[in-house]
């Protein structure tokens, strides 16, 4: 097991679960019966075979060397991993967002392989909802979607059902690569100029450090309603936007598309805690994980990210000001990792964010300086309309994960020609969480009537 894989099993709590998940909406076939959902379902759990990700589970809890290991099993209990679900009358998008609350807030049983998907029937526009969940020991949220597309099809007239958990043999890895001792050789040569890059390279970013006194840096986050002891139970939220209307802002104000999806979170996050009364003074700080996976080839399964740390400019009121903020800011943290080896950017990640796992971990979230306030993760998605055995995919709505001084996660991805977005959030915490849906429309009317559209 991977150090970072065990990590995540290590951190897990019930108050912290540490899967990710995410809600998929789909527009049934014509001619599609009643029993369609059911029709999934069977199919699914008759599966034959079960690739080895969703086949593992930590080694027993009372054998310490074990727990260090994955357990592969043999025999793979469909009918507990895959569920037939119904929402309550009305069936609205109500209710299934509530349901997908509950679902996500459970923890994931560590005497099986650490995933559940929920085949969900009963909304009132007849579409079909799909609830999946995995522990972000076995992937991350990038390779948890690379996941979902392998089992959909571009061609609308396919109706052979990919199961997601179903081995892909074209890609599967061969036996013993890692034994390989051209790879080994290969490996610590990598490793060891990692190593040996990384004094000039942390000299570098000393420098830049000293140079803009302005980057924001653990600890120097403003105090915020966001960095509080949390509870087990989560509340989630989803919404769509085109993207046409991102990439509008983004080309009239010359900045990316990801600087706009930060400034519509900013001035979204700066009314709400104004409706909350606990807008600080200081602005928000954001954690912006970034995909690794392009720079180390893995697209199977695993764990390849870095973060960086951004401002969200929430202290002001003009969007125009707010903007100029965070596109500082994202410069400053690109110039930070340019440069940087896959290791060497996941060893910053890393340090960057010690300070926050350690006052989760300890329990001191509530005392000490807040490490950041909020994630907020924009994760790469399909391109083009994607269908699953004839429907198609309306939505993707990421669900991922809140800790101890992070009652709330942002995480959306693209599909097609719409940006999806997933909320989630402490109960207890977050109150009236919704609300940040209609916040973030408002945010980016107010973006496109300052650039100007």
């Amino acid at each position: 097991m991977a150090p970072n894989d065990f990590i995540f099993l290590g951190l897990e709590s019930r108050e912290h679960p540490m899967h990710v998940g995410g809600l998929e909406l789909f527009t049934l076939p014509d001619g599609a019966g009643e029993d369609f959902a059911r029709q999934i379902h069977t199919e699914l759990i008759s599966t034959p075979e079960i690739a080895p990700t969703f086949r593992r589970r930590p080694g027993t809890p009372l054998n310490t060397l074990r727990n260090l290991t994955w357990i592969e099993d043999a025999d793979v209990d469909l009918e507990y991993h895959v569920r037939l679900s119904a929402l309550p009358r009305p069936g609205r998008i109500r209710e299934l967002f509530e349901a997908t609350s509950l679902w996500h807030s459970a923890l994931l049983d560590r005497h099986r392989p650490l995933w559940e998907m929920n085949i969900v029937e009963g909304l009132s526009d007849g579409r079909l909802a799909v609830y999946t969940k995995i522990h972000h020991s076995l992937v991350d949220g990038v390779s948890a979607l690379r996941l979902l597309q392998k089992s959909l099809s571009d061609d609308p007239s396919d109706e052979h059902l990919a199961a997601p958990f179903a081995p892909r043999t074209s890609k599967r890895s061969k036996p013993g690569r890692s034994m390989n001792p051209l790879s080994l050789a290969k490996t610590g040569l990598g490793l060891t100029g990692d190593v040996a890059g990384s004094v000039p390279a942390a000299y570098r970013i000393g420098r830049q450090i000293m140079r803009e006194r302005d980057i924001p840096l653990p600890l120097r986050a403003p105090r915020s309603m966001f960095n509080v002891p949390i509870g087990g139970a989560r509340r989630f939220a989803a919404q769509s936007w085109p993207i046409a209307r991102l990439k509008g802002v983004a080309s009239s104000l010359g900045c990316t598309l990801n600087d706009v999806v930060l400034g519509m979170c900013g001035g979204a996050l700066r009314e709400y805690l104004i409706a909350q009364n606990a807008l600080p003074d200081k602005p928000l700080i954001a954690f912006v994980p970034v995909s690794l996976h392009a720079l180390t080839g893995d697209s199977d399964g695993g764990n390849a990210v870095s973060l960086v740390m951004a401002s969200l400019g929430t202290n002001e009121d003009d969007p125009l000001a707010r903007m100029k903020a965070i596109r500082r800011s994202m410069g400053q943290a690109k110039e930070m990792v340019s440069g940087l080896s896959p290791l060497q950017a996941i060893a910053l990640g890393a340090t960057l964010a010690g300070p926050f796992a350690l006052s989760s971990v300890s329990g001191l979230s509530s005392i000490t300086p807040p490490t950041f306030n909020v994630i907020i993760s924009n994760v790469p998605g399909p391109k083009k309309p994607l269908y699953w055995n004839g429907a198609r995919l309306d939505g993707i709505y990421p669900a991922s994960i809140v800790m101890d001084g992070l009652a709330l996660n942002i995480t959306l991805t693209s599909n097609g020609d719409t940006l999806d977005f997933g909320i989630l959030g402490c109960r207890q915490s977050v109150p009236h969480l919704q609300h940040l849906l209609r916040y973030l429309d408002e945010s980016l009317t107010a973006l496109e009537h300052a650039a100007g559209l």
